[in-house]
């Protein structure tokens, strides 16, 4: 059997959507398993002993360039993909962008109903949409919902697998060397987030980090994105004396082997806390306008905080109250819950 899973974007949402494919190859002998990603996060998934080929898009690139390179390339994905004379094809994204290349891809065609599709066009492309239940809350368990409307009897982990290539652990190891962490613990800090109401304060971070260094003896590695991240990590980073370190940022599967390598992952609801999850560190995260029991990493080695606000969580992407929303998760909150995950207390 051969199965194309459409999972195109974004970092987080592809992390969530990994328990699909260890359900697919338990309740079915002899299973081929393709993906659907766009360029930008394909390599996250590159080496993945569950995947067999992956296919890019590159939709922004495409538009970018204008309207003939957009049709270019998504014809020639589309043939790729009729190439492959798949037997199922299942729809995890549930938008327009995705609906082209499933309902031309071929084959049984599974994805969401009318109440789970993120943009309606998404109905056009499937000949079995699956109804949603309660049991479906969590973000992973919306995808698995699809994979067993199409295939019964499989089983799936709480979260991943996510695979850590040598290569990149290889480069991990030689850069904690040359920072001189070999066999150390290791904290990884993650600020940044894509929503700004999703962030915690960055005042907050500056004592926890301070404080995860005076208290615990700790260096905590700063991890950033983009150049907003990057310069709120250097101050997090001047607030403990340089004692706190900016990693260099690299590729995904680097930073898949650092979050594989930390003893402990925190963050807000955010894609590198989900990849710590998906090659099974223990994390502490936070949550404020999103739901930490929908979106969270699940399971003891993770300790989920949410806002303690009557609001939260509210999905707002600005409010008059964000200020208020960011301090009601108190520091010491989050720096007991770092000191138990060290102490083991969640393995």
């Amino acid at each position: 059997m051969k199965v194309l899973v459409v999972k195109v974007s974004a970092l987080g949402d592809i992390v969530h959507a990994l328990p699909v494919l260890p359900y697919l190859h338990s309740a079915v002998f002899d299973l081929r398993v393709d993906w659907l990603v766009e360029e930008s996060f394909a390599s996250l998934l590159e080496g993945h002993p569950l995947i067999r080929r992956l296919h890019r898009v590159n939709t922004r690139g495409w538009r970018r360039a204008g309207t003939r390179s957009l049709l270019s390339g998504a014809w020639q994905t589309v043939r790729a993909l009729q190439r492959e004379k798949y037997d199922l094809v299942l729809d995890l994204q549930g938008n327009s962008k995705s609906a082209l290349f499933t309902r031309l891809a071929g084959g049984q065609r599974y994805g969401f109903d009318r109440d789970g599709v993120r943009e309606w066009p998404n109905l056009l492309a499937t000949n079995h949409q699956v109804r949603l239940t309660g049991a479906d809350h969590h973000i992973s368990d919306r995808s698995l919902a699809i994979a067993r409307a199409a295939v019964a009897g499989g089983e799936a982990p709480l979260a991943g697998p996510l695979t850590v290539l040598p290569a990149a652990a290889a480069h991990i190891e030689q850069t904690l060397a040359a920072f001189g962490l070999s066999g150390e613990r290791l904290v990884v800090l993650h600020y940044g987030t894509t929503w700004p109401t999703k962030l915690w304060p960055l005042q907050s971070w500056q004592t926890l980090a301070a404080r995860l260094v005076d208290e615990l003896a700790l260096r905590p590695l700063l991890t950033w994105g983009n150049d907003e991240e990057r310069r709120a990590a250097e101050a997090i980073g001047e607030a403990c004396g340089g004692a706190a370190l900016l990693w260099p940022r690299g590729s995904l599967p680097e930073l898949t082997a650092l979050l594989a390598r930390a003893d402990l992952v925190v963050g807000a609801d955010t894609g590198p806390v989900h990849m710590a999850a998906a090659v099974d560190t223990p994390t502490v995260s936070l949550y404020r306008v999103t739901d930490a029991a929908r979106n969270g990493p699940r399971g003891a080695r993770h300790v989920r905080l949410q806002a303690p606000m009557e609001c939260s969580p509210c999905l707002r992407k600005s409010c008059e109250r964000d200020a208020e929303c960011g301090r009601s998760i108190a520091v010491e909150t989050v720096f007991q819950a770092c000191a138990g995950q060290l102490a083991g207390e969640g393995r």
